[in-house]
């Protein structure tokens, strides 16, 4: 291993430690490639923590735009995260659009904009978690990857849903509202009311409308999982947590304490799901 690539597995370890398991069952030649992708998928998504301003954080968008559109000339460019990016987008013929789409969706966290409704927060999923499993897909078997592209926006739905879910602390701690406003609305809240103090009394409906939601994307994969190649498992691995991370916030309080999973939990699920794959529903 490359010292840039134990930089990058190392950074998806401690930023985004289920995807670094998950990654550990793929084949040893294809870990590289994952790391990358889950590296820069880490690095975007923490800009706002990193960064706190909009402004400033665009311009590190608009930097990993500039780099990824850059021809690679394989001489480098310092920056661990990206040269190894780069070396996978190249060696596994990635299109460097769905990267300028995650790039885009992502400006959305940059800013305390309420989600206006359902359909953009699927769209932002789309764009987002559904694209980054997609893309380890073609890693790991591109022959096979564009048959279950469809079935990558159920995953990632389900995925990226699971995760906001998991961040509603620290979203309504910095003012931020991902629940849709027309959830919100149906469950007699609004953004400015669910991010304040307790959320309100429409707060917990809004919640279960959001686990609702996820559960729903997550059946919807789970009924065409059954059809997945095993060359394909371990891109759409990190499902297999979240139907326990549902459980675990229908039974507490998602609003104000992260739910969490033991490490030997996750371990067991992951192993259960690499090794077996998804039940027929």
């Amino acid at each position: 291993m490359s010292e840039n690539a134990k930089i990058v597995m190392d950074a998806v370890r401690a930023a985004d430690h289920d995807r670094y398991l998950t990654a550990l069952y793929a084949p040893a030649d294809k870990r590289d490639a994952l790391f990358s992708l889950y590296a820069f998928n880490a690095e975007i998504a923490a800009i706002r923590d990193r960064i706190h301003e909009a402004l400033p954080g665009e311009v590190r968008l608009q930097w990993w735009r500039d780099v990824i559109a850059a021809e690679d000339d394989g001489t480098g460019i310092g920056h661990p995260v990206a040269d190894v990016l780069k070396a996978t987008i190249s060696a596994c013929r990635l299109p460097k659009q769905a990267f300028d789409n995650m790039l885009d969706a992502r400006i959305f966290d940059l800013y305390d904009d309420p989600m206006p409704s359902r359909t953009d927060l699927e769209g932002y999923c789309g764009e987002t978690a559904a694209a980054l499993i997609q893309l380890a897909a073609m890693v790991l078997d591109p022959d096979e990857a564009p048959r279950f592209a469809e079935l990558a926006g159920k995953a990632g739905c389900a995925q990226a849903v699971t995760g906001l879910l998991l961040l509603l602390p620290l979203h309504r701690k910095r003012g931020q509202c991902f629940v849709p406003a027309d959830i919100l609305a149906a469950a007699g809240s609004s953004p400015e009311e669910f991010v304040t103090g307790d959320g309100g009394p429409g707060a917990k409906r809004a919640v279960a409308a959001m686990i609702a939601l996820a559960r729903d994307h997550l059946s919807a994969f789970e009924q065409g999982a059954s059809a997945l190649p095993v060359s394909l498992y371990q891109a759409f691995l990190p499902l297999a947590l979240s139907r326990a991370y549902l459980a675990k916030m229908e039974s507490g309080s998602p609003l104000d304490r992260v739910a969490r999973l033991s490490a030997l939990h996750r371990h067991w699920l992951l192993l259960r799901r690499a090794s077996k794959g998804w039940p027929v529903l």
